[in-house]
């Protein structure tokens, strides 16, 4: 009899083949997988769902009485501890944010992507899916007008409100993926929790992190509570605390008041054997139904749980936002002890009874509290100390603080205020926010057609508005919505002086377009008129090469002040590489195509969009420094398909030059025509990439070529209108 299983079409893990991938078989395959990540295919909403308009609709206040009832609704199947759920919801809420950084603007909580595989899976998330199991009903009722993104955030501000903390505000607007975002790198360990020795640690040097990454382990949000690959020792773990926080964003002051405001409530798990808890959530049994950690052999809930292995509350009220943290932790001595599910735990030498905090379900006992090694950090640490005795005897302000970075803790990947929604959003502009003043005035069209009038008059080449309109874009991050063309910061330090922008061509265009507008007494802002020359010069290449074309272009950008601008944040903005512009700072370990990748996602483009780009800023002559490399044709400045033509024309050949770079050789004379980075071939030796480059190389494509590369240059000036689209 035929095996059917053996004739199933889908690749499953009985294959011994069909289950590798190209990657397996291929491992120097360039991977284009990341540019797919929000595919709109897997979206059950449909194009046509605003879900603006869906979030509006509620009754928001409705919304938030149901979740402070649910704080203190204890359900038998997972009880709330102290009759409250508000420990858990906070944890969930600090955990999908938490996984944020300032490097490359991915994780956060904007999308939702704690519901997906790896997050929802990771160690440090055990027994989250409870929190959000606990939330169904409430997503259920509301459906579309509140996304999961934007409850789980909420829930933890209504935890804190419910348990008498004062927030300094909510934003709605994080619409949720779909699909696991599987291509963030969250490290490259083949175990979870591996220690920083192992096979594939992310430390170098004496204990340099890895960037992009601010986790210290595979599965952790931030730190290991238990010390440095779990072996206690305070001024270690400072260390990897102020590592860790500042790659969140946050600064020694943040650091404290986070982790004392976090630990102010709720409590540690580890009250049971951890080797009886099953397999997490991605890896349980189906009629688990997508829940992990179950301890089928044992009670294995509330007073049983065991999630961290550390076991015990902060504080004696844990259900209240009093000062009792920092009142324990410096006003007593602590010692290391271990836990019932055998992980390292600080308690104190000696404590009063009535300091004890009760047993999460049984009011007639009393435990003691409990430190993580990163509480300890906060009495041993010198500076950290000093934080610590300030909002200890100073609790209104360590409120404030608290409230304030806890408020950027969750917003901080939600983009500028423009995306925000809802009720509570703080009158404030905060300075992380990059705040951009709205633009003074609209001008007529005839207005614009004489400002780009006078811009086509200038001495300026072509490509030099075109080089500087692309710098001041290529900055958005659609990971944290950072950056972008709107605000016009490339005016002004760090962005002037940055070598990827070539301060003095910058400076000489700025200077032009200064001069023009007031020259001409136009109220445009600098940030449009920056993108307007842009425009203006690909209209004229797009002539030159025989075509008519109007490059669509929306006013309203606004004009940053340097004082609203937090100079050292931008620092991680600075481009080190750009392959459309074929620019690479330095030698990297990582390929200049796998850069190329990482900037183009970042950018929110898809594949054609990023070929297209490439092969129409390489002919109009923008590459960094004027370098000639994947300038594929004698007429520079037109708008043409050249360089897909010439990429797959086999009248040449190509041969590396030893020196990291390519020439092009014409077969028929051996002479070399042209030269070529790796971004450059990539689009000839990639089967995919290639696909694309010989659509453009058609003859019967060379207007769709100029189409093509107008939109895909327009949606990168547009990709930070916030004002303009969602």
């Amino acid at each position: 009899m035929t095996d059917r299983k053996s004739q199933c079409p889908i690749a499953h893990g009985a294959h011994t083949t069909s289950d590798r991938t190209e990657f397996d078989w291929w491992p120097k395959t360039l991977n284009l997988d990341i540019l797919h990540q929000h595919d709109t295919k897997p979206d059950p909403m449909g194009g046509d769902f605003d879900y603006v308009t869906a979030f509006n609709a509620i009754d928001y206040s409705a919304l938030k009485q149901d979740l402070t009832d649910l704080m203190t609704s204890s359900q038998d199947w997972w009880p709330a501890d102290w009759g409250h759920y508000g420990g858990l919801m906070i944890r969930m809420a600090w955990h999908s944010a938490g996984t944020y950084r300032i490097a490359d603007g991915r994780g956060g909580s904007s999308r939702g992507n704690q519901r997906f595989a790896p997050l929802n899976s990771w160690p440090d998330n055990g027994n989250l899916d409870k929190a959000r199991r606990l939330l169904w009903p409430i997503k259920q009722k509301f459906g579309n007008g509140i996304s999961w993104a934007d409850l789980m955030i909420l829930a933890g501000n209504v935890a804190y409100e419910s348990m008498g903390f004062k927030t300094f505000g909510f934003a709605a607007g994080r619409e949720d993926i779909w699909h696991p975002e599987k291509d963030i790198y969250w490290g490259s360990e083949k175990e979870w929790l591996a220690p920083s020795g192992g096979e594939g640690t992310r430390y170098s040097g004496e204990r340099d992190l890895e960037n992009p990454l601010a986790a210290v382990m595979m599965g952790l949000i931030y730190v290991n509570p238990e010390g440095v690959d779990g072996k206690p020792d305070p001024i270690k773990t400072a260390r990897d605390m102020r590592a860790t926080f500042q790659r969140m964003a946050m600064d020694d002051e943040e650091t404290v008041a986070l982790t004392a405001g976090g630990h102010t409530v709720g409590k540690c798990h580890g009250n049971g054997d951890a080797s009886l808890l099953g397999p997490e959530p991605e890896g349980a049994d189906i009629e688990d139904q997508g829940l992990g950690w179950l301890n089928k052999s044992k009670r294995g809930v509330g007073s049983d749980a065991v999630t961290s292995g550390l076991e015990g509350a902060w504080t004696t009220n844990p259900t209240q936002w009093d000062n009792g943290y920092f009142e324990l932790l410096l006003n007593h001595d602590w010692w290391t002890t271990k836990s019932p599910a055998g992980a390292w735990q600080w308690e104190p030498v000696v404590i009063d009874e009535k300091d004890k905090p009760l047993d999460a379900e049984d009011s007639s006992k009393r435990h003691n509290p409990i430190m993580t090694d990163a509480d300890m950090a906060l009495k041993f640490d010198p500076q950290f100390r000093k934080i610590a005795d300030k909002f200890y005897k100073d609790p209104d302000y360590f409120s404030e603080v608290f409230a304030r970075a806890w408020f950027k803790l969750t917003h901080r990947d939600l983009g500028p205020k423009a995306r925000y929604l809802g009720p509570e959003i703080p009158e404030e502009d905060l300075i992380w926010q990059d705040p951009v003043p709205s633009a003074e005035c609209r001008l007529t069209d005839d207005d614009i057609e004489q400002l780009k009038k006078r811009i086509a008059e200038s001495d300026i080449p072509d490509s030099e508005f075109i080089a500087t309109a692309w710098d001041s874009a290529r900055t958005y991050r659609n990971s944290d919505r950072r950056g972008g063309a709107n605000g016009a910061r490339i005016r002004f330090a760090p962005q002037n002086q940055w070598v990827g922008n070539e301060p003095e061509r910058l400076a000489r265009v700025l200077t032009e377009l200064e001069s023009i507008k007031q020259s001409t007494g136009t109220s445009m802002s600098m940030a449009d008129l920056i993108v307007l020359a842009g425009s203006v010069a690909i209209e004229s290449a797009a002539k030159l090469a025989g075509y008519d074309a109007n490059v669509p272009f929306e006013q309203g950008r606004g004009d940053a002040l340097e004082e609203m601008t937090d100079k050292p944040s931008f620092d991680v903005l600075e481009p080190l590489h750009d392959g459309f512009r074929n620019w690479v700072k330095a030698d990297y370990v990582v390929s200049e195509e796998e850069m190329l990748l990482d900037r183009a996602q970042l950018m929110n483009l898809t594949a054609p969009e990023m070929t297209v780009l490439v092969g129409g800023l390489r002919v109009l002559g923008v590459n960094h420094g004027g370098k000639t490399h994947g300038v594929f044709t004698d007429n520079v400045g037109h708008l043409t398909n050249d360089f897909f033509m010439t990429l797959t024309d086999m009248a040449f050949a190509w041969q590396p030059t030893g020196k990291g770079d390519y020439d092009i050789i014409e077969r028929a004379t051996g002479k070399v025509k042209y030269q070529a980075s790796r971004v450059d071939l990539v689009f000839g030796s990639n089967s995919i990439l290639r696909s694309y480059a010989e659509v453009y190389a058609q003859d019967d494509n060379k207007r769709k070529f100029v189409d093509d590369f107008i939109s895909a240059w327009h949606k990168v000036m547009d990709a930070d209108r916030f004002d303009l689209h969602r």
